[in-house]
């Protein structure tokens, strides 16, 4: 690989990480904190939906997005031709 190749793999890989962060970030800081009392007036399951993103949903959420991280690399793994045999 390139030097050039390795910088845009490097930015991509970058770009693809913060953007997942950045969800995270909205579902469990935003959705269990801040917006709390808004998606408390919705029921979820028999629960307030606030109170589910506080407890449960920022879990589920990071597992899901931890897939989703996994099957983004391998796609930017076999663009950049750098994938495992």
């Amino acid at each position: 690989m390139s030097e050039g190749q390795a910088q845009a793999y490097w930015q991509e890989n970058i770009r693809t990480i913060l953007g997942y962060m950045a969800i995270w970030f909205v579902v469990s800081y935003g959705c269990g904190i801040l917006l709390v009392d808004v998606l408390n007036n919705i029921q979820f399951f028999g629960f307030k939906l606030g109170f589910w993103f506080a407890q449960n949903g920022s879990i589920y959420c990071f597992l899901a997005l931890i897939l989703l991280y996994a099957r983004s690399m391998n796609k930017l793994d076999e663009k950049y031709d750098v994938h495992e045999e």
